[in-house]
Order: structure tokens, then sequence, then C-alpha cells
């Protein structure tokens, strides 16, 4: 454990679905520091704030912790390729760049490597871009379960528990 902290959000975004955005058992982890005014026509004024602060700054491929140091790690990547680095979805969840197949099976070894044996990995993940199929492929790991949502169904919770090492 980090601090007694148990659990990591690696790219902790907004911190829009949980529902303590300061849940004391976690670290938010994110690469961006950043705040924008989106237009948002059911909001007060036409706009809302949308904020990303991170306990800690860090980028998901190379993770800060030590090994087996969280019982649950969420792990919800940027998920967009063609959309542009100023439209709101780009602002709201990142945006995938470069060789970003390397990046996620990167992120994926890490999220595994900072959990505890036997922990818990949540990975969220939208297919509008691309497919979970082709994401799935990116780590050895096997999912136990999942559930798609949404109002289109592209939206996946995934969830992984990270096997006890091998003994010899």
């Amino acid at each position: 454990m980090e601090d007694g902290k148990t659990v990591l959000d690696a790219c902790c975004g907004s911190r829009m679905f949980w529902f303590d955005r300061q849940d004391s058992r976690a670290i938010y982890g994110d690469i961006r520091q950043e705040e924008h005014t989106l237009k948002d026509s059911s909001s007060t004024g036409g706009s809302r704030k949308l904020i990303i602060a991170p306990d800690q700054q860090m980028d998901f491929r190379f993770m800060p912790f030590k090994t087996d140091s969280f019982h649950l790690v969420v792990f919800d990547p940027p998920h967009l390729i063609r959309n542009g680095k100023t439209g709101w979805l780009a602002k709201k969840y990142g945006k995938l760049e470069g060789d970003w197949r390397d990046d996620i099976r990167a992120g994926f070894s890490e999220c595994f490597r900072v959990l505890k044996p036997n922990g818990t990995l949540i990975f969220k993940w939208n297919e509008e871009e691309v497919k979970v199929s082709e994401l799935l492929a990116l780590t050895p790991e096997k999912p136990l379960f999942g559930n798609r949502c949404g109002k289109t169904a592209k939206s996946h919770w995934i969830v992984f528990m990270k096997p006890e090492p091998a003994q010899i």
C-alpha cells in the first residue's frame, strides 16, 4: 500500500464515475493537470468546469509505485484517436497518440505490476473508435467478466484478477 491507500485510479481524469471524488482510500493519478470551461446548455450559465486535478501527476506507462502495492486498480485510459485536441471529448477523456497500442500494452503491464496478487483490476473502455477485442489482445491477462453500458452499449467495464505468482 502506498501511504495507506489501497486503491489506485491510474487515469482519473475528472473522477467522473466516482461516488466520492475525494475517497480517502484512493490515489488519483493522471498525466494531465488542467481546467477547462465547457459549453453545456443544461448547466446554470450555459457552461461547466472540467477540472482534472490528480493527487499525483503521473504517466500510466511508468507508475512511481512499488510492485504489489494496491488491492484495486482502476484503468480508464483515453480511448479517442481521431478527435481533435481542442474538442470537448478530448478535453474530457484525453486522447491516444502515436503508437497507442504500445501505450495501452504498457499501461496494462504497469497496472498488473502495482496490483497485489489476487487484487482486482477494473478496466473501462469505450469502443467508439477502437474495439474492445483489440484492447484485450494487448494484455496476456484474461478478464473474469464485464458489462456493456451507455445509450449505444459501447462503454465496457471489464474486471480482471491478478493471479498468484507461480510456485516453483
